[in-house]
């Protein structure tokens, strides 16, 4: 685990650049994995083909499988980039996990389906996933100022705005899908009697 967990003084001083992207493969409990991979698993491989790398394959063609791995591990190292800035000589500071490239992934998926419903395990509430992504940033900001606590708030932030500009920019270079346009369209069109879901 200290091979490979995020620590910035090694990347600063030693040069092991490769942490960015080491410690998306370890976590810090079995909770801590099969959150992150179950995550992972619904919005990317997806049930029912609706998952983002079933989405890349429709939008983008061949290159879409390539498209969805390339955007998942350019995620883990963007997604610490900020951390790293502030942490560079802080020899007490540690991250692990995939939260922020995971992130990226869910982000990208409400990119291209903005009105599913989205909620918390255990929870039976379901709202857009616009709104649901709003409230996401607004409490992971408002938890990254207050600090304290072991997770990476920083992280999840990031890799939410790297999954957004990613599938913009992807639509602009590698497809004539209009995404921006497709979700401003779907979220006008919104029903607001029905934004919420129980059940």
């Amino acid at each position: 685990m200290e091979d490979l967990i995020f620590y910035p003084p090694a990347i600063s001083k030693r040069n092991q650049w490769w942490r960015f992207f080491s410690c998306g493969l370890i976590h810090a409990d079995w909770a801590h994995l099969l959150f992150n991979m179950y995550a992972l698993y619904i919005f990317g491989a997806g049930s029912h083909k609706d998952g983002v790398e079933y989405i890349f394959k429709m939008v983008f063609g061949t290159k879409g499988s390539l498209l969805y791995l390339l955007m998942y591990i350019v995620a883990l190292a963007v997604c610490l980039l900020p951390t790293y800035a502030k942490n560079k000589d802080n020899y007490h500071y540690r991250s692990l996990g995939a939260s922020g490239a995971v992130s990226a992934v869910v982000f990208a998926y409400m990119m291209f389906d903005p009105m599913r419903g989205m909620g918390l395990l255990f929870l039976p509430i379901f709202i857009p996933g616009f709104l649901f992504g709003i409230i996401y940033l607004v409490i992971s900001s408002w938890l990254e100022r207050r600090g304290g606590g072991n997770i990476n708030h920083s992280a999840h932030i990031w890799g939410a705005v790297f999954g957004v500009l990613f599938v913009i920019i992807a639509c602009r270079l590698f497809s004539n899908y209009p995404v921006v346009e497709e979700f401003i369209e779907q979220v006008r069109n919104t029903d607001l009697s029905k934004l919420i879901k129980f059940g």
